[in-house]
């Protein structure tokens, strides 16, 4: 039986957040459990994050995103890690999905139908969130409008399923050992490849 493959991207731009060591934690416990893991801090790669076009012309990937895009491609699991900030993630994330998921290699435009080819199909992803908002506050009186927006508008449209979430929050005047329970955790999740 062939390992499972999975890709954890860190979409925080500081490299010593606490986001970047909950993406560690995760990738210590996949590689405790043998699977063949890979690691992309986006803000490691070298791109400009803005769709300059939009769709009508193509504008050219750079090294960095084309070899992000075969990872992508390759993996069976995707872990996305990231702060919540404004409920929505880092701009430099959001340019790095606006430059990466594009039509043809996320999705593909079917002619004459409604409906989009998924080109994700088969792969599952995870969301490790972390917020200052508690999570009550998030869910009832916001909506959740990241998880959905990424979730629902993003992954799951280009056909990844299932998705889960961990919400971590809050993170603001949080104790030490809140912060080590969630590293722990995650790591376990590694562990577990979910």
């Amino acid at each position: 039986m062939k390992s499972k493959r999975i890709l954890i991207i860190d979409g925080h731009p500081d490299a010593e957040s606490y986001v970047a060591s909950l993406a560690q934690s995760y990738l210590n416990g996949a590689q405790e459990a043998k699977y063949e893991v890979s690691l992309i801090a986006i803000r490691d790669l070298d791109f400009n994050p803005n769709l300059q076009f939009g769709y009508r012309k193509r504008t050219e990937l750079e090294p960095d995103l084309l070899q992000s895009i075969e990872q992508i491609k390759a993996a069976d699991h995707v872990v996305w890690v990231f702060p919540m900030w404004w409920y929505a993630y880092p701009a430099l994330m959001k340019g790095f999905i606006d430059r990466t998921f594009l039509p043809g290699i996320s999705f593909k435009y079917q002619k004459g139908k409604m409906r989009l080819e998924k080109l994700y199909k088969g792969k599952s992803g995870r969301i490790i969130l972390t917020a200052d908002t508690a999570p009550w506050i998030d869910r009832f009186y916001m909506k959740s409008p990241v998880i959905n927006q990424f979730k629902k508008g993003t992954l799951e449209f280009c056909g990844f399923s299932p998705v889960k979430v961990t919400y971590i929050a809050p993170i603001k005047d949080s104790k030490l050992a809140f912060r080590q329970s969630w590293l722990d955790k995650v790591r376990k999740l590694g562990r577990t490849g979910a």
